[in-house]
Order: C-alpha cells, then structure tokens, then sequence
C-alpha cells in the first residue's frame, strides 16, 4: 500500500509529468523532422497520462473527480480566431487527438511531395490517410458524444465536420491507390471505377458541408468539388479506354468528351478555389504535373479514337454520355480502427484517491483575472519538392 505522503507525492508527479508530455507532443506537432513512430510514441504517451483524469478508478461508476478540474482551450482549423474552451479532460483528449489525426493528413501530404518517392513510402502516406481516418472516426463514436458541452456548429469537433474529414481522408488514401494501378498497368477499368468511388467520397465530403457557414467551408468546399470533377474526369477517361479495347469507338469517343467536359470544370474550380477566402493552404492543384498529364491522356485518347473512327469503326457517337456504374472491388479504403492507449501503469485507486479537490488553491476574487490568450502553433510552410503522382491536401 502507498503511504499518504508517497501518494500526494505521485499524483503531482503525475499532474507535472501529463504537462511535459503534452507539451512534447505540441511540439512534435509542428516538428517538420517528425516521423509516425515518433508521434506515436508521444502520443500514448500523453494520452495514457491523459486518461486517469477521464477513467472511474475508484471502482464506481461515478465520474471520474479530477475530469472536470482542468480548463482546456482550442482554436479551431475552421474558426481560428476565436478558441472553444471547456472544463472537461475529454474535451482536451478529442482536441488533441483531433490535432494528431491532422498531423498524420500532412505529414503524408508532406511525405507525397517527396522526389522520387519509393513504393514503402507510398505505403506510408496511404497508412497515414486510413490512420487519421480511423482516430476522426473512434473521436465521432466514442468520445465526442460525452462531451457535456456539445460542439459548436461548425466547429472542429461538429459531426458534420469530422465526417467530411474522415471522407476526405479515405478519399485521398484511394489516390494513392490509383496512382499505383496507373504506374503498374492495371487494367483500365479498375482505374476507372476506383476514379470513379473517389470522386463520389469528394461529393458526399462537400454535400456534409452544404448546410454550415459559407464563410468558413467555402475555401475548403471548392476543394472537394475541383477533386470530385478531377476524379469523374479520370473516371470517364478510363472508361472510355475501356470501352475502345471492348470495340465500342463511339461510345469511347463520348466517354472521352465527357472527361474532356469534367476536366474543363476542374480547371475552372482550380482557379475559383485559388480566389476564395478562407482558412487553408494557397495551392495550386491545375500545376501540377499530375494534374497537366490527365488532361494530355484525355486529349490524346480522344483523337486516337476519333482516327479509330474514321478508319476502322464508322461508329455513331451517342448523343448522351454513358451512365457510369462502375464499382470497384477492390483498392477500396477503410479507415484503420484506432484505440487509445491503456491507462499508464502508475495510476491506480490509491494514487486516484489521494486526490483531494477540496484543498486545491482557492481563487483570489479580489484580483479580476486576466483572460489567457491561446497562442497558435506556428505550421511550416512547405511546397512539395517534386509531383509524385498523388494530388492530396
């Protein structure tokens, strides 16, 4: 048994010892240098420390007493300007693991940009995407629901925002896949129906956002609506591939002036989205490499099979573009299910229990406090070095 004075001892040890880890994972955060075993590393760290403030451990199933003792404060990716604040240990775990499953979006951004980016770190990028999918996830079933605050519309941790960030997530993992068919040759309507799922997870990220405040969404919305018409672009582009290698020229040729139509509005969207406000990187997605090679496929798979036409074939072009119901066996995402870590081994019922709330420092109520001002963590501005065939936030 812990003596009284080895108990009071442990828990401040714990209370200091919760504080540094935290603050090693903020830094990791923003640490260009950082890698996914790090950040693990750091991140059970933390949150199994974090974990004796939001676990029963006295064997009850009352709240656990030291939950609520803490006052937690988070800007938002959204609406930055203006920090949520809560009194709620399960506040600072869904906020911090909101920011960890953000890191693992850029750090694979960050990874794709690579020159000559080699098939493990392809690997690794498409680990990190269902990664950060499957924390967004576990956050949105698990733990944002006993939040005694609930969400704010529009803010991070809103279910119509974290559900467009897991959608995005898959939908980006899914590029990565198509990126790999295309270089390794894979039969074209495979490619055309994993181009085809990861536009329709772009529309279905961008309807989510539809009904929340266009001032904050609008940047992030033309996002998703240039990605869904890139896709459904490729989609047709493929398809009508395969619909030549079937003989079918004036079908192909209408499947390819569909991609040709689809690839024009994503040029379109490219530039409305590099003039709209809001929060987000200024990118610019119609330079790059990647971008500039589908809309040569198009352009020259389309006058090949025009030629077809005219020697071989003597097809009718239908008036109308194909319906395309095209599903994908196989290539599809799923987010990776996520866990947080077990309680760190030096919590325990004594150590819970000589907690004593009741002799906390008392307020000074002569003395008006001043409000804390929740500094940003500075992000670093990278540009990719080189195209590597992916096209993710």
């Amino acid at each position: 048994m812990l003596s009284a004075i080895n108990a009071l001892c442990l828990n401040s040890f714990l209370v200091w010892l919760s504080g540094r880890l935290c603050d090693r994972l903020l830094e990791l955060l923003t640490d260009v240098t950082a890698n996914a075993e790090m950040l693990k590393n750091a991140t059970d760290a933390y949150f199994s420390l974090l974990q004796g403030f939001i676990i029963s451990l006295d064997g009850t199933t009352q709240e656990n007493k030291l939950r609520f003792i803490q006052n937690f404060k988070w800007t938002d990716t959204l609406q930055g300007n203006t920090p949520s604040a809560q009194q709620d240990a399960v506040f600072e775990l869904v906020s911090m693991g909101f920011n960890v499953a953000l890191w693992y979006t850029k750090f694979g951004s960050r990874m794709s940009g690579k020159e000559d980016i080699t098939e493990n770190e392809a690997k690794e990028v498409h680990r990190s995407l269902k990664t950060a999918a499957g924390i967004f996830r576990h956050l949105k079933d698990s733990y944002i629901p006993r939040l005694i605050t609930p969400a704010e519309k529009g803010r991070d941790l809103e279910a119509r925002v974290i559900d467009s960030y897991i959608i995005q997530c898959q939908a980006e993992a899914q590029e990565v896949t198509i990126a790999r068919a295309v270089e390794l040759r894979h039969n074209a309507s495979l490619v055309a129906a994993l181009a085809y799922e990861t536009a329709n997870f772009y529309q279905k990220a961008d309807h989510i956002l539809t009904s929340l405040e266009p001032d904050y969404t609008a940047k992030w919305r033309k996002y998703l609506q240039l990605k869904q018409c890139f896709y459904m672009a490729y989609a047709y582009c493929y398809h009508g591939q395969t619909l030549l290698a079937s003989d079918k020229c004036g079908e192909s040729i209408r499947s390819l002036q569909e991609a040709e139509k689809f690839y024009g509005k994503a040029e379109d969207l490219c530039k409305e989205y590099r003039q709209t406000k809001g929060p987000g990187n200024i990118a610019k997605p119609s330079e790059q490499l990647f971008f500039r090679k589908l809309g040569s496929l198009i352009r020259n798979t389309l006058e090949k099979c025009q030629r077809e036409n005219g020697f071989i074939y003597f097809q009718k072009v239908p008036p109308e573009a194909p319906q395309l119901e095209l599903k994908a066996n196989y290539g599809l995402v799923e987010p990776i299910l996520f866990e947080f870590p077990a309680l760190h081994p030096q919590w325990s019922p004594e150590v819970y229990a000589s907690f004593d709330l009741t002799k906390g420092p008392k307020d000074d109520k002569a003395k008006p406090k001043q409000e804390e001002e929740v500094k940003p963590m500075k992000e670093p501005d990278l540009k990719p070095q080189k195209d590597s065939g992916c096209l993710i936030s």
